[in-house]
């Protein structure tokens, strides 16, 4: 952070600001390792999702013949490279307002009819310290506001993927449309090419999306992607896991739906489910059960899915 512009960041439910009081524990962050670790194992990691074909110009296929030696390095490789495809992008709290007024001269007010922004172009500095001023017809000159800076920013220094003004289809309005065609994806990769991730829309359309994803299911179209954790940490801070925990059962993802659960229990360790896995030291299907139990909205709806998965684990063992 700079004194010089006072970066300061709200804070905001679900993001990487710790405890509001001194002597409450500190709430982990997105960033953290253990939060990481379980965040990349819910996501997932299907090579044929992660390397699927994007619309390209037709080319004809490439075939090779490999050694079984060379197969395996070349799946490592490919694994290597799809973890890179699936870090996951930062979840910041969204940045306060800029609005600083440097000097009001009086004797300028009325010598011009338009806005004059001045900014410093030396390559050298990072972008967040870069000195950007306004000055006002009326003789004000403030500090740019984050607006003002973005499209500044990227006249002179143009970032691949990014407008100066950011296309409609980022307006609520767009976005239903988008939705409609499950082109969440799209959307969220768009998106963090237009936006920095502390800005208000880059904030505003994941969430939008995230809720999209929630209110009809769709999970699975986020599985296997960089957006999935960002998605799971989003609805686990909202306390809105039931539909992702049925998801995650009737797709027999078990270890899945646990780590989900224990990440829950580290973001809310006063709940009762928290406090009942600790001292039983419950894991798997108990585990479940007990969240369900104390925890969950739709508690009979999961529990019919927990128990046809249990029969059919039953009946898988018995064959």
């Amino acid at each position: 952070a700079r004194a010089l512009w006072g970066w300061r960041a709200r804070r905001g439910l679900g993001q990487d600001a710790g405890a509001a009081d001194e002597g409450e524990a500190a709430r982990p962050a997105f960033a953290d390792e253990a939060v990481q670790t379980l965040l990349r194992r819910m996501t997932g990691l299907d090579l044929q999702k992660v390397f699927r074909p994007v619309k390209t110009e037709l080319k004809p296929p490439k075939y090779k013949l490999m050694t079984e030696a060379q197969l395996e390095e070349a799946t490592r490789k490919a694994i290597e490279e799809a973890k890179e495809k699936l870090i996951m992008p930062p979840v910041l709290n969204e940045r306060e307002p800029i609005d600083d007024v440097l000097a009001e001269d009086k004797f300028l007010e009325g010598t011009e009819t338009t806005k004059y922004v001045f900014t410093d172009l030396t390559y050298s500095i990072p972008h967040r310290e870069r000195f950007i001023v306004v000055r006002e017809p009326n003789g004000v000159l403030r500090k740019a506001t984050w607006e003002e800076r973005d499209r500044m920013i990227q006249i002179f220094f143009p970032k691949e993927g990014r407008r100066v003004i950011p296309p409609v289809v980022f307006k609520d309005e767009h976005l239903v449309t988008v939705f409609q065609q499950d082109r969440h994806e799209d959307i969220l990769n768009r998106c963090i090419a237009q936006f920095e991730p502390d800005s208000p829309d880059y904030i505003r359309v994941h969430h939008r999306t995230y809720d999209d994803i929630e209110k009809h299911a769709k999970y699975d179209l986020l599985r296997s992607t960089r957006h999935f954790g960002g998605m799971v940490w989003y609805l686990v801070n909202r306390k809105k896991t039931d539909g992702l925990l049925t998801d995650m059962i009737h797709r027999d993802l078990l270890d899945d739906a646990t780590s989900l659960i224990t990440l829950y229990h580290m973001l809310h360790p006063e709940c009762q489910s928290a406090k009942e896995a600790k001292e039983r030291k419950l894991q798997g299907v108990d585990l479940i059960k007990v969240f369900v139990k104390t925890e969950s909205q739709k508690e009979g709806y999961i529990q019919l899915a927990l128990q046809a998965y249990e029969e059919a684990m039953a009946t898988s063992t018995a064959s």
